[in-house]
């Protein structure tokens, strides 16, 4: 594994002397009460600045300051037109674009593509305060306003489309945003390593576009490095025998083989100095990995597989290797993940002096996503479960950072002594995952050396660390703290860990529940989970056991609220159906529900746009995966997960019926949907008498004083009896047998 400079070892930029701000300047008046004449930097954000930990525009903005770079900020631009752009002068060093905590078309629109109204990211909940593809309208914008300034793009939008990646609200494969941006430089992950020695860099002087060797980075380079072993991709991963179609990608000197190197040396001859020196081998061994390129994984859905996979192969640190996509006539070259973060330097970073609150331009209105994180604490990044709809592990990597329990309660304390309308009571202590802080290999030698894709499927791995007991101390300190009254945990609960350390559980379940834990079995079938590399429902179950052991001993009523989804790839009709038995069985009901949604370059995407699954090797003969789409089937799998709502039995009894499993329709235990209408739904003068085999009408039911369903504001799913509505069952309980 190399090692990597520390990130607070930089000599410090010139214009540290001016300090530190209170708030990194939004207006020209704040930078002249700073005595500024022009920023270093600039960042273009997507969000409105909050000047908190978890905001990256904040955390990265403070990391530049803490070197000594003057950074201002000009948050939710209006992009129709340059002026906004404009408003700070021109930088000295770069512009800095991020579309915010969010992907802009993942912000905008939901998993139905039905535009949204809201926007957590912007004062009073406002929608449409940012573009669609903010990456590529901020950078051009920036472009018009100065032409000759480097642009650097980041942050989730720009890591998830650094490569060409299937682009679900245009249904088509796009190009790397690098390209389509413009931009000189695109960094990924969380990019504290990577943007430090770009400032310091372009500070002396240096060329953003020649800037390839840093890690975590991706640059657009006109031809491939001399002197590399080149790796075809296929021969790290070979698709798979094909007859239909020819392999356009077996590296064996065929003519297609040829025809690129020749184009490659082409470049070479005619840019000589293009190719000296710039490229710096980051492996003990300099190669690369040559993927399909654009223009072939767009037409080819094989090959797209096949690079999905590839690229979930090359992402550990340690020996992840460089990736070259070319595009036209140029090429994508993606170097390997940052390494990543030491305690002390992840510690360094979160105790940058954050003022913890938006900044005051935005007066007393209401920054949902910040009223949701005010009062937590982020005590780890990364995240090594590999869920294939999830984009954690793509962007942040699989390798946890864990911050020092010191660091983390001189924040707890930070937050009682400073933070306005403090309560007592902390919110979340978590991150992407609430129970891996400091779960790592073993080994490091292993760890160095492994490509698995997940630590935890198909089944826990030996080398895992699997002991909570750092965590349960940190829960102990903190929740002793003087000042602090309850610490919740409110991040997503890994509970096939969990269960490896009773003791864990029983201090999460005795102090840190407030009556509802949230976690995601996200679905009960074989089928469906091993598409999501998700546990099955036997590990749900052992929890259950334990989280209401635990309750009883501590004197709680408690409940467990699962997450699950709908339509997601390998999920069929069946399986949607054999779900909603379970809940019902089981007594669920889901007050609101979630649909896949394909995010850029996530693993299930690949099998969504592609119909094969890259978890394995991929070919044109293998086995392809169901995938469920088109508007009717995805709201069939929604109504499925919310069989007690009435505006979903229509649909629900068609498909019964379709299926031949109209022995479901019925008013019993055992039935899923009741075959006829409320009297007072809308929907009940056409679909009343509607396969009643009672023969029995709206009108000829009895009422009932029973009062109707209401789920518990807030909850995902709440339970019940399991009986359906008195309002729904039929006078002569006999023709309701099961």
């Amino acid at each position: 594994m190399q090692t990597a400079r520390n990130l607070f070892s930089y000599p410090l930029y010139w214009a540290e002397c001016y300090g530190t701000a209170d708030f990194l300047p939004m207006s020209r008046a704040e930078m002249d009460t700073l005595g500024w004449d022009s920023c270093d930097i600039i960042i273009i954000s997507g969000d409105a600045y909050v000047d908190h930990p978890s905001f990256g525009m904040a955390v990265i903005g403070r990391l530049w300051e803490s070197h000594g770079f003057r950074v201002g900020i000009i948050a939710q631009p209006n992009w129709t037109s340059k002026d906004d752009f404009l408003k700070l002068g021109k930088p000295n060093l770069f512009y800095a674009v991020s579309a915010g905590n969010m992907d802009s078309m993942i912000n905008r629109y939901t998993a139905d593509r039905k535009l949204r109204h809201d926007d957590a990211y912007t004062p009073d909940n406002i929608g449409g305060k940012r573009p669609d593809r903010a990456v590529l309208v901020y950078s051009q914008r920036c472009k018009e306003a100065y032409s000759d300034v480097p642009v650097l793009i980041g942050g989730i939008e720009a890591s998830l489309r650094r490569m060409a990646h299937y682009d679900y609200w245009s249904d088509k494969v796009r190009r790397s945003v690098l390209f389509d941006s413009k931009a000189d430089l695109l960094v990924y992950g969380n990019a504290e390593r990577a943007v430090v020695e770009i400032a310091h860099r372009i500070a002396r002087g240096e060329d953003m576009k020649n800037m390839l060797d840093i890690r975590g980075t991706a640059v657009n380079v006109p031809a491939l490095p001399s002197g590399w072993e080149h790796r075809d991709s296929t021969s790290v991963d070979r698709p798979g025998k094909v007859d239909a179609l020819p392999n356009p990608y077996l590296y064996d000197n065929t003519a297609e083989s040829k025809d690129e190197a020749g184009c490659a040396g082409k470049t070479q001859t005619q840019h000589p100095e293009e190719q000296i020196i710039r490229f710096v081998s980051l492996t003990a061994k300099p190669e690369f990995i040559l993927l399909p390129s654009y223009e072939k994984v767009r037409n080819d859905t094989v090959l797209y597989a096949h690079t999905s996979r590839v690229l979930h192969l090359e992402t550990n640190p340690a020996n992840a290797r460089p990736l070259a996509q070319k595009h036209g006539d140029r090429y994508l070259w993606i170097n390997p993940p940052a390494i990543p973060l030491q305690t002390e330097e992840l510690d360094a970073v979160f105790e940058l002096p954050f003022q913890r609150v938006p900044h005051p331009v935005y007066g007393k209105a209401k920054i949902p996503a910040y009223e949701m994180i005010r009062f937590s604490v982020n005590i780890m990044r990364g995240c090594f479960g590999g869920c294939t709809f999830c984009s954690i592990t793509e962007h942040e990597g699989r390798w946890i950072q864990s911050r020092s329990e010191d660091s983390v309660i001189r924040e707890i304390e930070r937050i009682r002594d400073r933070t306005p309308g403090f309560t007592g009571i902390i919110s979340d202590l978590g991150g992407p995952t609430a129970n891996m802080y400091q779960l790592n290999c073993k080994s490091e030698e292993i760890h160095a050396k492994c490509r698995r894709l997940s630590c935890v499927y198909p089944t826990i791995c030996k080398n895992l660390k699997t002991d909570h007991s750092a965590t349960t101390r940190l829960y102990r300190r903190a929740r002793e703290l003087p000042g602090i009254k309850r610490i919740f945990i409110a991040s997503g609960l890994r509970y096939d860990l969990a269960v490896e350390d009773p003791e864990y559980v029983q201090e999460l379940v005795s102090h840190h529940v407030g009556g509802y834990l949230k976690i995601a079995p996200e679905h009960s079938e074989g089928g469906p989970l091993s598409k999501m590399m998700k546990p099955g429902m036997g590990t749900y179950d052992k929890f259950k056991d334990m989280f209401e052991k635990f309750s009883r001993e501590a004197g709680k009523e408690q409940f467990l609220i699962p997450y699950f989804i709908a339509a997601h790839p390998g999920t069929t009709d069946e399986d949607m159906l054999n779900l909603a038995l379970w809940l019902k069985a089981n007594g669920f009901r889901a007050d609101q529900v979630q649909a896949f949604y394909p995010s850029p370059m996530a693993t299930a995407t690949a099998m969504y746009f592609s119909g094969k699954n890259p978890l394995h090797r991929v070919g044109y003969k293998t086995e392809n995966v169901y995938i469920p789409k088109g508007e009717r089937q995805r709201r069939l799998h929604k109504a499925f997960l919310r069989y007690h709502d009435p505006d979903n039995w229509p649909l629900l009894r068609e498909t019964l019926l379709r299926m031949g499993r109209a022995h479901l329709i019925g008013y019993g235990k055992k039935h899923l949907v009741p075959p006829t209408q409320p009297a007072n739904h809308p929907s009940a003068k056409k679909f009343g008498s509607k396969l009643n085999p009672a023969g029995q009408t709206n009108k000829t039911r009895r009422k009932s004083n029973r009062k109707p369903y209401q789920p518990i504001a807030g909850q995902i799913l709440t339970q019940h009896t399991g009986l359906p509505p008195r309002s729904h069952r039929p006078k002569n309980r006999k023709s309701a047998k099961n």
